[in-house]
């Protein structure tokens, strides 16, 4: 099966009222022009998985900016003062999660296991979450996570759809792609079938459902 696709068909491809992991650490690893491509669409009442919602005006703080996010789940918000914005006007709802607590919970959704539990967060305001105690030690029990859709970053892909990260781009992506019944991938790169080698693939081909190259700009050029 032909996997590759430009940014707006994969995009053309989700609806409205969804829930999408993205991945990114800030902007590194985070898929860009599937980004753009989706904030130049009309979907909204989105709920957005990921570490943070980008940065003013860039990354995903486009789609905070078009009001096309109802809730964000992720770790830090407060890097884009948009969202602080949005927040305090009631116009978005935020999830915090810890960062090591976020990207187990995704994991955990991949795995096909209901939760886990936590110290992480024993204390705190707001979490409404179920307690345990082992070995004398309190626990949050951390509900798994999974989502609609992922779009996800990667440095090179063959045309099956195996992928092969770089550096820190890598962050939450792998994760990811184990934990959406739909998976896009926007890579650097296709290459043939067999020209990675598998030593170094780090998502096999059978998690992907779609691969994009980074420019295929949302009007395909």
């Amino acid at each position: 099966m032909d996997k590759c696709i430009l940014a707006h068909e994969a995009i053309s491809k989700l609806s409205s009222g969804i829930t999408i992991m993205v991945g990114g650490f800030g902007l590194v690893g985070c898929p860009l022009t599937l980004v753009r491509s989706l904030s130049n669409s009309s979907l909204n009442q989105l709920t957005i998985i990921s570490n943070n919602l980008g940065e003013p005006g860039k990354g995903l703080g486009m789609l905070v900016r078009s009001k096309q996010v109802a809730k964000g789940i992720g770790s830090f918000f407060t890097s884009n003062p948009d969202v602080v914005k949005a927040y305090q006007a009631k116009e978005l709802e935020i999830e915090l999660l810890p960062q090591g607590t976020l990207s187990e919970a995704i994991r955990a959704g991949g795995a096909g296991l209901g939760g886990f539990y936590t110290p992480t967060g024993v204390g705190t305001f707001g979490q409404g979450k179920e307690t345990k105690v082992i070995r004398g030690k309190t626990y949050l029990f951390q509900p798994s996570i999974r989502a609609d859709v992922a779009l996800i970053k990667a440095y090179k892909a063959d045309k099956l759809g195996n992928l092969i990260y770089r550096k820190s781009a890598r962050n939450f992506n792998p994760n990811m792609a184990t934990a959406a019944d739909l998976v896009i991938a926007e890579v650097e790169e296709i290459v043939e079938v067999g020209s990675l080698s598998p030593e170094e693939i780090i998502t096999p081909h059978l998690f992907v459902d779609y691969i994009s190259l980074t420019g295929d700009a949302a009007d395909g050029g």
